[in-house]
């Protein structure tokens, strides 16, 4: 999917880690949400509060999951997920657009 038809953008941005990390929440009239967003290189944490799909559009960047003691490696057109109440860590190499999903 390349666009989303008949949503709410709040115009507000998202942002974390002084300015490397934004996003733009957008609102779905079945009561779904998504942000959209922008990741600098470096390194992040970030906690769930709800389950999340983490779609990398373009970019790469290394990832160490909940319960994991490997990073792994996602680029453009990856994704991976996130369980509720939960961190996970972000090593960023390239600037990275993502979508994430909340579940």
């Amino acid at each position: 999917m390349t666009q989303f038809d008949n949503v709410t953008v709040i115009k507000a941005a998202n942002v974390y880690f002084d300015g490397k990390v934004a996003s733009r929440t957008v609102l779905f009239n079945d009561g779904s949400k998504k942000t959209l967003g922008l990741m600098q290189p470096g390194e992040f944490e970030f906690g769930t509060a709800q389950p999340e799909i983490m779609e990398i559009l373009a970019g790469e960047l290394d990832v160490l999951l909940p319960g994991n003691n490997d990073w792994q490696h996602f680029c453009g057109g990856m994704s991976f997920s996130v369980p509720a109440n939960a961190s996970f860590k972000l090593k960023v190499t390239q600037l990275t657009d993502y979508c994430c999903s909340y579940l």
